[in-house]
């Protein structure tokens, strides 16, 4: 087929998500996804090369937060963005 599967994107999405959500939270909370949902602008191959996955926090409340993000290459071409919404709980 010549193409990355979409759940690598959406893997490196989720993680990148939940590191900036991770990193609004205080001492003895923790986070999981709750929701996922990935738009694929264009197909990974293996000639892509290096790609960047990019997370910021929309909002962060006290039992949930919300973030995006995006995958590009090195180039700054686009190929997956993502929204993302986790539950914040206490430990």
């Amino acid at each position: 087929m010549g193409t990355v599967h979409g759940g690598f994107a959406a893997t490196l999405l989720d993680s990148c998500l939940g590191c900036a959500v991770h990193s609004k939270l205080k001492a003895g909370q923790g986070y999981t996804t709750l929701e996922l949902k990935v738009a694929y602008h264009r197909a990974m191959t293996k000639d892509t090369g290096p790609v960047r996955a990019e997370g910021v926090v929309i909002n962060m409340g006290r039992r949930a937060a919300f973030a995006e993000g995006k995958l590009t290459d090195l180039n700054g071409r686009l190929y997956a963005t993502a929204t993302s919404t986790l539950l914040v709980f206490d430990r």
